[in-house]
């Protein structure tokens, strides 16, 4: 009698797991990463998951396992929310995320406007899923015209999971398309 109430009592258990879903189920490490700062990285057992980077203004930079159709609002949330500093404004929250996509938050500067974070600056590809149109408008061969374009069919589509997409764009040729690999990444 004792073995089948045990049996019972842990039947409820996965049963109750398995109803919080996935996400309660995966268990979330912390590692150690280099200048004292803590990354954090969750393990799943869902094929469906995608893998980005958060990086900038938010309280705990790092790479994380997302599912698949998640926002650039959740990464932001799943590395612990914006910081104080920063420029959300500035970014597409909306947007879909993209594997291997990197999720940078601007930082706000004295006077209103808004810094790009460190690392993210010219000589770094910038993210597709989260580029403006100012910032897509200093890649050589974009004018307004065609950044707008660009930031209507990303949106229009979700996002887009590679550079290769935007040849539906109109106003992109096969030069500008050589010009965007080198600046773009997804």
């Amino acid at each position: 009698m004792v073995v089948y109430a045990a049996v019972a009592v842990a039947l409820l258990l996965v049963g109750a797991r398995a109803i919080r879903g996935e996400e309660a189920a995966a268990p979330e490490f912390a590692a150690a990463s280099g200048g004292g700062k803590e990354a954090s990285f969750s393990v799943s057992g869902s094929g469906g998951d995608i893998v980005v980077h958060v990086a900038g203004a938010v309280r705990r930079p790092g790479v994380y396992r997302m599912p698949m159709g998640s926002r650039v609002d959740d990464a932001v949330s799943r590395a612990g929310g914006a910081a104080p500093r920063a420029g959300l404004e500035a970014i597409n929250l909306a947007a879909r995320l993209a594997d291997g996509q990197q999720v940078v938050v601007p930082e706000r500067v004295p006077g209103g406007g808004v810094a790009i974070a460190a690392g993210a600056g010219e000589e770094g590809p910038i993210s597709l899923g989260t580029a403006t149109v100012g910032q897509l408008e200093e890649i050589e061969g974009i004018g307004p015209v065609t950044a707008g374009g660009i930031v209507a069919f990303r949106d229009e589509h979700g996002g887009l999971s590679s550079i290769d997409q935007l040849d539906q764009v109109p106003g992109i040729g096969p030069a500008t398309m050589e010009s965007l690999r080198a600046r773009l990444q997804p």
